[in-house]
């Protein structure tokens, strides 16, 4: 039984990301995987959208945070020789 409530208590904490829109530093700092001190260390140095409504407190927009996860995306080898291929079909060379 102890266990079912753990496993119950964990779905309903997963489900919290799926429907809140606006996450206190703890919550942030789950949702992002990082340690209080990193994430501290972001909000500090200006590296990560947030909020400090009261000038102390720190919130953050789920969007937000998923558009920062999202920064410098790494291509695919496929990607790369298909970005290869068509600037070389668009690029012709001159005929003198």
């Amino acid at each position: 039984m102890e266990q079912n409530l753990e496993a119950r208590v964990l779905e309903l904490e997963q489900t919290i990301f799926h429907t809140k829109n606006i996450f206190s530093f703890d919550e942030a700092s789950k949702f992002l995987n990082l340690s209080k001190s990193y994430l501290y260390k972001l909000t500090s140095g200006n590296l990560i959208p947030h909020y400090k409504p009261q000038g102390k407190m720190l919130y953050f927009e789920k969007e937000e945070l998923e558009n920062w996860l999202r920064q410098n995306p790494i291509k695919t080898q496929a990607q790369i020789a298909r970005e290869a291929q068509q600037y070389v079909m668009s690029n012709k060379p001159l005929k003198k």
